[in-house]
């Protein structure tokens, strides 16, 4: 996970969408040009720390 000069972040994970999107809570939804990734617990913990809060 990184952030972009624009500062949105950018995520590197396993794609799986097709294998997820039934998954989906129901008040959730993605843009046909959006992925479903999967990021792991240890890199997301790890990251938290460079995640600004605002």
């Amino acid at each position: 996970m990184f952030e972009l000069s624009d500062g949105n972040f950018a995520v590197i994970g396993t794609e799986a969408t097709e294998a997820l999107e039934r998954e989906l809570p129901a008040d959730a939804s993605r843009a046909d040009y959006e992925r479903i990734v999967i990021v792991s617990r240890e890199t997301l913990i790890r990251a938290k720390a460079d995640i600004p809060d605002a």
